[in-house]
């Protein structure tokens, strides 16, 4: 969402008559706190009862995949974060002023994009496509989902993006990246997982070469065991949407 504002997207949507908001299925607090960190320069608005996504979903303007991470794969943050009715993934929805849709895409959560957790469309190319259909006649019907956007960044292997887990829980069971713990910003704790990943391998490379072999195989034996349940939990959370699935 950073990048509307870092690319001059939201000054121009506001020079065209329009105005942008986030809309997020986590609390208010949560949300605000986002909008403060990010520096977007728009109102982030909490919706953890999804009363907005049920009005867009009513309308015919955009429906989202949602999910709930369970029981058994909650932040260690505590109960700050409050998904009374799941979250949902990530979505974008252009309306012009007597609402015809200018503008609409929805993640299709699967393994490539690690559960709907990377990969959106860019903010030059969210406004270079409701720019060309606001120009359309007023009657012209309401867009189609836009299905290959540009999108953002790189994509991590599934692999990769459990391993990255797995390093956030200190190689004991994986922890998903919350927003913020403890005042550390998720950039941060990234780059920390990233190192911490690097230097697991590097000490299981060494400890191969320098003990009897099969010391590290039995222990390598022993931690894959101890950390099966929770890489088995992360597989079935995440979502991997098939290309037919609508949502529900």
């Amino acid at each position: 969402m950073r990048g509307y504002q870092q690319d001059g997207v939201v000054q121009s949507i506001r020079a065209a008559g329009g105005e942008i908001f986030a809309v997020t299925s986590e609390p208010q607090t949560l949300a605000r706190a986002a909008e403060e960190d990010w520096k977007t320069g728009f109102e982030h608005v909490g919706d953890p009862h999804h009363e907005i996504l049920g009005q867009c979903k009513d309308r015919g303007w955009l429906s989202l995949f949602r999910n709930d991470f369970g029981d058994d794969f909650k932040p260690e943050t505590g109960d700050w974060i409050s998904h009374p009715k799941g979250y949902f993934q990530p979505g974008v929805l252009a309306l012009s002023r007597d609402e015809r849709v200018l503008y609409r895409w929805r993640s299709r959560p699967t393994r490539r994009n690690a559960g709907g957790a990377v990969m959106r469309p860019t903010a030059l190319h969210v406004w270079s496509q409701l720019s060309s259909a606001r120009e359309a006649p007023s009657e012209t019907r309401d867009v189609a989902h836009d299905d290959e956007p540009v999108s953002d960044g790189a994509v991590a292997p599934w692999p990769i993006f459990v391993s990255l887990l797995l390093a956030n829980g200190w190689f004991l069971r994986p922890v998903p990246f919350d927003y913020q713990v403890n005042g550390s910003p998720l950039k941060d704790r990234l780059r920390r997982a990233g190192i911490r990943l690097l230097v697991f391998i590097a000490s299981w490379i060494v400890a191969f070469a320098a003990l009897p072999t099969w010391i590290p195989s039995l222990t390598l034996i022993a931690w894959g065991g101890m950390i099966l349940p929770g890489v088995r939990v992360v597989h079935n959370r995440f979502q991997n949407v098939a290309s037919d699935e609508e949502p529900t």
